[in-house]
This record gives structure tokens, C-alpha cells and sequence, in this order.
């Protein structure tokens, strides 16, 4: 008679959704940037070898320390988290961005931080793009060879086109769209339906366009949005989620991530194809 296979079980080295659901075990430094030669923040664990490394590229008009919170908190799950702060004019230029986000990601992937206490492992390297971010986490992808998973947060459109990027992709992607959206509306599902490997596209309820910037800022005026904590906190447990399956091989995560999930709507790429199609 065979036996059964057993699951791994869940735990503090091997989490499930409940654990992410609050910050990690790790001990988190922050840095700047600019003394490896580019404006941004770095958070990272004060510690650890081997680790994953990822970079958020911001939203329209944004400066990285609105995601400090979100980098602090992938920090504490063991990632080592960059935030280029550049092209925060009002006409940015999506290519630069992309390049940044590249250039960012590979300056902690090769050097030495924490007086090389902390090591990354250049082969886990993933993005998280916000807003035009989104678009430019797509770019900057499409160009790397060596990123291994995208995740999208109210993703909007680039030139050169995201959309055309992502159907030359095909490492695992997670696209996130906001059911308030008014200001990228469709952007992000058409970055999903086009994206050539595998992709999950969720839409986050009641999220708005720039929910996952923190605190106050002048921009919050013009867009009409921002600084939604609840809808930063789903973002941020489906982002951790997401990256630790794909460049951690953390695989118990997997399921989960396939189910239903609070605060989201897991929407059907194949009915979203046929939709585009039809238009």
C-alpha cells in the first residue's frame, strides 16, 4: 500500500499566509543608497548569507521613503530591498526608471553590506513596481535576464510599451490591480493577459490608484488617492508571498497563493484575454 506524502510543515523557516500576515523574525538595518552612487533607500536583514534581493520601483510623482514601511517589511523576512529615487518628475522617463530599477538591484546583488555580514545570492532576484513603476518593473525585466519574478501594484502604462515587454517574459509574475483605480484603470490586467509565463492577476478591493504610498504627500491632491494602510498590507503579504515561493523555493506558499484570498478578487486571465480580443 503506498504512503502518503507528507507535507512540509508550516513554521517560522518555512511560512504560511498567517505568518506573513505579520512582520518577520529578522532583524532589519537601513541604508542609503547614495553611497553606492544612486538616490535611494536599502533596508536589509543586519545579517544572513545567501539571501534574495528585491527592488521597488516607485509610482507617478512618488520619492522611495513612501515605501520605507513596505521595504522594512520584506526586510524582515529576509530579503535584501533597494528603492532607486529617481525620475520623480511629473514626465518621467520609463527607460531610465527601468534602468535604475536594474542598476539598483545588481549594486546590493554584488557588493558587500553590513561590512559583509549580509550576502545576496545574485541568482533570487525579483521586482515590485507601483504605478508607472509597474510598467518599468516590466522593462527592466524584459531586459535582465537574471530577474526572477515581477510583482505589479496598479500598474500603468509605459513607453516603450509594457505591454509588449511582458509578452516576451516568462518567469512568474503576480499583477495587482485596485478596484478604485481611476487613473490606470485596465493598465495592469492588460500587462497580465499579455504576459507570456505564468501570471496571477488580482484585483485588491477598494484599493486606489497610489494606496501603497505611505504617509502624506503634495501628489495626494492631484491623484485623488493614497496612503491606505489596509490595502498596503495586503500588498505587502501577497508580495512577500509571492517572492519567497519563486526565488526562495519557499513551495508550501503555493496553494495559498492560488486561493482565496482576503481583500482580493482572483480574476481569470483567460476571460480577460477573450475580453481584450473582443475590444
Amino acid at each position: 500500500m503506498p504512503t502518503k506524502s507528507k507535507k512540509t510543515p508550516v513554521g517560522i523557516d518555512r511560512p504560511s499566509l498567517d505568518y506573513l500576515a505579520h512582520r518577520g523574525p529578522h532583524r532589519v538595518a537601513a541604508g542609503n543608497l547614495a553611497d553606492a552612487g544612486m538616490p535611494g533607500l536599502v533596508f536589509a536583514p543586519t545579517s544572513g548569507r545567501g539571501l534574495p534581493a528585491v527592488a521597488i520601483s516607485h509610482g507617478w510623482l512618488q520619492p522611495a521613503h513612501r515605501y520605507a514601511d513596505t521595504m522594512r517589511y520584506l526586510a524582515s523576512w529576509g530579503f535584501v530591498v533597494v528603492a532607486p529615487d529617481t525620475e520623480k518628475g511629473p514626465i518621467p522617463s520609463h527607460a531610465a526608471m527601468s534602468r535604475d530599477l536594474s542598476a539598483a538591484l545588481h549594486l546590493v546583488a554584488t557588493g558587500r553590506l553590513g561590512n559583509g555580514r549580509v550576502r545576496v545570492d545574485a541568482r533570487k532576484l525579483g521586482l515590485i513596481g507601483h504605478s508607472i513603476g509597474g510598467g518599468a518593473a516590466v522593462l527592466a525585466a524584459a531586459a535582465d535576464s537574471s530577474i526572477g519574478a515581477v510583482v505589479t501594484v496598479t500598474a500603468a502604462a509605459t513607453r516603450p510599451s509594457a505591454v509588449e515587454a511582458a509578452s516576451r517574459l516568462h518567469i512568474p509574475s503576480l499583477h495587482l490591480v485596485g478596484a478604485d483605480d481611476d487613473m490606470a484603470d485596465g493598465d495592469g490586467a492588460s500587462i497580465a493577459a499579455a504576459w507570456a509565463g505564468p501570471a496571477t492577476l488580482r484585483t485588491v478591493k477598494g484599493a486606489s490608484h497610489l494606496g501603497l504610498a505611505e504617509g502624506s504627500h503634495w501628489s495626494s491632491t492631484i491623484s485623488g488617492s493614497g496612503n491606505e494602510k489596509r490595502i498596503q498590507q495586503v500588498v505587502r503579504l501577497l508580495s512577500t508571498a509571492f517572492l519567497l515561493r519563486h526565488l526562495s523555493e519557499q513551495d508550501q506558499l503555493a496553494d495559498e497563493l492560488e486561493g482565496k484570498i482576503k481583500g482580493t478578487t482572483l480574476e481569470d486571465l483567460d476571460a480577460v484575454r477573450e475580453e481584450a480580443m473582443a475590444d
